[in-house]
């Protein structure tokens, strides 16, 4: 310390003693002045990266006991805890495949750590849940039987907003666990009313200085991958400790990332926010300043800079008589010889005026010829004065000129010099900087088709609609569809454009095929799921059904609220069977009164017997003599 103290007391008096402009100054002062300052500031930059505690706790969930496993979570988990312990923090914790205890015991552990941290970070990966607003992550020993079973079997996002609270400048929780969620389909819900969302629920936390990351956007799912990570976590990892980069940059690029690998259908986001200054994980490398080449002209050039702005002769006067000689005083000389001969020629110019106005008034008063002779004698000699004035300003402005160009020609040398001692150093930023920013994608966009007009115009725009998924009708030349505009409507608020088009232009078709992927989001009805692209129908378990708002439900709930047939006394006289209904669904199978009972007919069929007819739904079957009204059997559900 005592060294580092005698250090700073020397630069300090070498700074002050650079102040003073003096020339006898000795440039190696200068230079000995630099390199104490920048043995000081790799000391500070050294010192605060080594002060800051960064700590972080890794939860990846796969195997699920109860539902399908799923295949990357362990995998992200491992890669993300690695590219964690690679940028130096100080508690890396792993945690794989946890039931419910072991992860409030990794929490509780974990709290102990953040409690005196400066960046605490908490990521998980598996399935997540969110109920009535609230969003919990799932353990892989849970069952969720019930909605209400969450409270017991999951762990809450709020609890680990309060395990990271202590940390003093960033706390930071990652989500991948939007994925579409298994237990939806066999939960029960409790109370009808109670909301089991799709994804993740949108959260704002309340302390500052707080993100928290989601893979997907609130109430949408994300992908697993079909690589050994998911799209978020493999462009995470790539951006998330870069030196020196920005925290919300690094999201943002990972952002990028994801769209054009998962084709526009998963837009990750981050809720919370930080201030101005910029928020690496991991601090940018201290470097050295740059020690610019010692200018001994910098001083005068500034103070010649300044009697230029000003432009008066006493201005110049000044500065000459501070410095007398050199480059710059020869400068100021023809400057001000520059303004003085302006000033002469205005005067001479104003006696050559007044000279010929004195010549015309005594012509027109009739003066003697002697007196009028004198006053065109004293006009010629103004004028002449007034040419010669006008010379002489035009020889010093060449002078001034040429003085000029020599300036700026020694300037540029001096700046030359001045850049190639300073290639070296620059030429490291600006690597470090390419390192830093991800190479952008370079868009070819297409020639307009100015030839396209008419019917062949508006064909090219719907094919153009179609293939960035915002149109999904017929490819004609009708332009006036409510499903035409309403695509064209779709297009312009994904790609963000200025307005909608009234008829069609080539413009459009341009901007059309300069997008390269998807641009509008795939929309799947309540009954519809997304396969590749694609709205395919949602399928359930066997003993599911679905229902109108698109949730598999046990299959004999579908009879609830349905009032059934009342049992009838067997009818002993043998009526003939009712005829199939027109119209009747699948197959029709006719119940004679004289069938051997106990036959047993698969659903999807119409069952008929003496008393009509009923359709006999999937995955039910009708048995013939167990009471069925007449109707070709008694029908049965799982």
């Amino acid at each position: 310390m005592l060294l580092l103290l005698d250090i700073a007391i020397i630069g300090r008096r070498v700074r002050l003693e650079t102040l003073d402009p003096s020339p006898i100054l000795d440039p190696s002062m200068r230079v000995v002045g630099t390199i104490v300052l920048a043995i000081l500031s790799n000391w500070l930059f050294s010192q605060s990266a080594i002060a800051e505690k960064r700590v972080a706790l890794v939860m990846g969930n796969s195997a699920y006991q109860n539902v399908s496993r799923l295949a990357n979570p362990g995998n992200d988990s491992e890669a993300m805890s690695a590219t964690l312990k690679n940028a130096g923090f100080d508690v890396v914790d792993l945690k794989l495949d946890i039931n419910a205890n072991a992860m409030r015991r990794a929490l509780r552990d974990f709290s102990g750590n953040v409690r005196d941290a400066d960046i605490a970070i908490v990521y998980y990966a598996g399935h997540g849940i969110e109920i009535d607003g609230t969003n919990y992550l799932i353990p892989v020993d849970a069952v969720l039987e019930r909605d209400i079973d969450a409270f017991d079997e999951a762990i809450p996002l709020d609890r680990i907003l309060t395990v990271i609270e202590p940390a003093k400048q960033l706390r930071l929780i990652i989500l991948d666990a939007c994925r579409d969620n298994p237990f939806n389909q066999t939960m029960k819900r409790t109370i009808g009313s109670r909301a089991v969302g799709r994804g993740l629920a949108k959260v704002e936390p309340t302390s500052p200085n707080t993100l928290i990351a989601f893979a997907a956007k609130a109430g949408s799912t994300a992908y697993d991958g079909d690589n050994q990570s998911s799209p978020f976590t493999a462009a995470l990892v790539k951006y998330l400790t870069r030196p020196g980069l920005d925290l919300r940059k690094a999201f943002g690029f990972a952002r990028d990332d994801v769209l054009k690998a998962t084709n526009n259908r998963q837009e990750p986001f981050i809720y919370g926010s930080l201030g101005g200054n910029d928020v690496p994980l991991v601090p940018a490398v201290a470097t050295p300043p740059v020690n610019p080449a010692f200018d001994s002209n910098a001083s005068v050039r500034r103070d010649y800079e300044l009697a230029e702005r000003v432009g008066t002769r006493e201005a110049w006067d000044f500065f000459l008589s501070t410095y007398p000689n050199g480059f710059y005083a020869k400068l100021a000389q023809a400057q001000r010889n520059k303004l003085a001969a302006e000033e002469a020629r205005i005067a001479a110019t104003e006696r050559a005026r007044l000279a010929v106005e004195e010549q015309t008034r005594l012509a027109v008063e009739g003066a003697k010829a002697a007196e009028q002779a004198k006053a065109a004698a004293r006009a010629k000699a103004a004028e002449e004065a007034r040419i010669a004035a006008e010379k002489k300003k035009a020889q010093e402005e060449a002078k001034l000129a040429e003085a000029e160009r020599g300036r700026i020609e020694k300037d540029r040398v001096a700046r030359e010099r001045s850049e190639q001692e300073k290639m070296p150093d620059e030429t490291a930023a600006k690597q470090k900087m390419t390192e830093l920013t991800p190479p952008k994608e370079t868009l070819v966009v297409p020639a307009p088709s100015r030839l396209l007009a008419g019917g062949a115009l508006i064909e090219e725009i719907k094919k153009e609609l179609k293939r960035v998924g915002c149109y999904a009708g017929p490819i004609d030349d009708n332009w006036t569809t409510a499903q035409t505009a309403t695509s064209i409507k779709k297009f312009v608020k994904a790609a963000h454009a200025s307005a909608s088009p009234e008829q069609p232009t080539t413009d459009f078709l341009d901007a059309l095929r300069g997008r390269s992927e998807r641009v509008c989001p795939l929309e799947c009805g309540a009954r519809e799921v997304e396969a590749d692209g694609q709205c395919v129908a949602k399928r359930c378990g066997t003993g599911y059904a679905l229902d109108k708002g698109g949730d598999c439900v046990k299959q004999r709930d579908r009879w609830k609220g349905i009032e059934r047939p009342r049992e009838a006394a067997r009818s002993t006289n043998k009526e003939p069977a009712a005829a199939p209904p027109s119209g009747a669904r699948g197959s029709v199978v006719v119940d004679n009164t004289g069938s051997v009972p106990g036959k047993v007919t698969q659903g999807g069929v119409t069952t008929c017997g003496p008393r009509g007819c009923q359709f006999v739904p999937k995955n039910c079957h009708a048995v013939t003599g167990a009471g069925g009204h007449g109707l070709g059997g008694r029908i049965f559900c799982p």
